[in-house]
């Protein structure tokens, strides 16, 4: 049996071991239907023209875990930013991971989506926001339908969260393989703060997908920043689905560093539903070998007199492939809209490839919109003048790549984040000297 019917025959086993309310079930019911007659993306999907899931499907994937992992510390610090006060929220293998973890319930919800899906007390929140914010597809159906575990958090009004949160899933490795399907949603209430932080990481060489999906809502004045690290070894692949409604005079920015993994593909979602919003998508893309990054973006201006700026960097090598697919629509009543667009690209490598692809599609005819991309090779002309300043070929090509990437990494809010970035880009880059960006 392929994928698909595992995964379908395996639901109504999923069914019986949750505790869940007949709400939370109709819609699950309904998704797996609908991932039934949908399925899997293919390359005949247009927003998944240059990414192909065929070889990651091949694989025969455990659907539920066998067993808890315990793991200690000492084996996942290097992954964690540890420099740092901030709350976690861990899970190995798709499961809590309750002593390496720091939640809190005092004055905000910081814990579980297990924890809250089945509990009166929630109903209303669940009611109001799980699955709203999604466009239904193939891949989001499946995630709903599997929908048990990952974050849930709710930050009440005018609260400042002083902490930064990471949000970490590690896969064990004691499946051959793994399918994990976490589920985050995240409500800021109005006038608000928050910083998070997410990583995905496989601590072995046994396949894992994720699928993974967050819902964020940014209400009124509330400010939101967003850190994903996908930074994995090339037997992970993730499909991260991300999808933000904010609305009037909120802002949200979102920051997706993709350095490793065998196949990334970020689908991410922006929907303006008030005046004067402000959203902030920027990347950095930096990868070798035959590793494949796919960002497709999408900013839905329905109101006036609000902005949205997307950045993007990519540095491809060996034989990797990126692609960008970035989306701007702006409504007939969405007046005054400044929405930028841009996707700049540095080919290391005769094999190497990108598949960008910029749009802009406007029906308000008082606009400020602007989109481009640009694909290319390291300046031999920086490159030469560095070297005659006695800076070796190696360092003078990472520091004309460093440059290239600099105007993201300037926008990072974390220290000692943005600190741990830039050893990371280093090291993909090969080089061991100080950079302060």
């Amino acid at each position: 049996m392929d994928l698909k019917e595992k995964l379908v025959s395996s639901f109504i086993a999923f069914e019986n071991q949750v505790d869940i309310d007949s709400y939370v079930h109709d819609i699950r019911t309904e998704a797996i239907k609908n991932f039934e007659s949908i399925g899997f993306p293919t390359k005949k999907n247009e927003s998944w023209k240059y990414t192909s899931l065929k070889q990651v499907l091949d694989t025969d994937y455990s659907i539920f875990p066998s067993k808890n992992t315990a793991l200690v510390y000492s084996k996942i610090e290097k992954y964690l930013i540890d420099d740092i006060d901030s709350y976690k929220i861990i899970f190995v293998d798709g499961i809590y991971s309750s002593h390496l973890s720091e939640t809190t319930h005092e004055g905000m919800d910081i814990c579980l989506m297990s924890s809250v899906l089945n509990k009166p007390k929630y109903a209303p929140i669940i009611e109001n926001y799980f699955n709203k914010a999604l466009k239904k597809d193939g891949i989001s159906d499946l995630n709903t339908a599997f929908s048990k575990e990952g974050a849930f958090i709710h930050i009440p009004k005018n609260k400042l969260v002083e902490k930064p949160i990471q949000i970490i899933h590690f896969n064990s490795g004691n499946e051959s393989s793994l399918m994990l399907q976490p589920r985050n949603l995240i409500i800021v209430d109005e006038n608000s703060q928050l910083q998070i932080i997410e990583r995905h990481q496989n601590l072995n060489e046994n396949e894992v997908l994720t699928n993974s999906v967050t819902e964020i809502f940014v209400n009124p004045k509330s400010i939101v920043d967003y850190y994903k690290i996908q930074n994995d070894n090339n037997h992970a692949s993730i499909i991260d689905t991300t999808s933000i409604v904010q609305e009037h005079n909120s802002t949200c920015t979102l920051h997706t560093f993709s350095f490793g993994g065998k196949l990334t593909r970020n689908n991410l979602t922006f929907s303006q539903k008030g005046e004067h919003i402000e959203s902030i998508m920027k990347g950095i893309t930096i990868i070798e070998e035959k590793q494949h990054v796919d960002h497709n973006t999408l900013v839905h201006h329905i109101k006036p007199n609000c902005e949205s700026h997307q950045d993007y960097k990519g540095i491809f090598d060996d034989s990797s492939t990126g692609v960008f697919n970035g989306t701007v629509v702006v409504e007939k009543e969405a007046q005054k809209t400044n929405a930028f667009q841009a996707n700049n690209n540095v080919l290391l490598s005769d094999k190497a490839s990108i598949n960008t692809k910029p749009q802009l599609e406007i029906f308000a005819d008082d606009v400020k919109c602007s989109h481009g991309c640009t694909i290319g090779q390291l300046d031999k002309n920086a490159l030469f003048y560095l070297k005659s300043r006695g800076i070796p070929e190696k360092e003078a090509k990472a520091l004309l790549m460093y440059g290239f990437a600099n105007n993201v990494m300037q926008s990072v809010k974390i220290p000692e984040l943005k600190n741990r970035i830039t050893n990371i880009i280093a090291g993909k880059l090969g080089v061991n000297i100080g950079f302060n960006l």
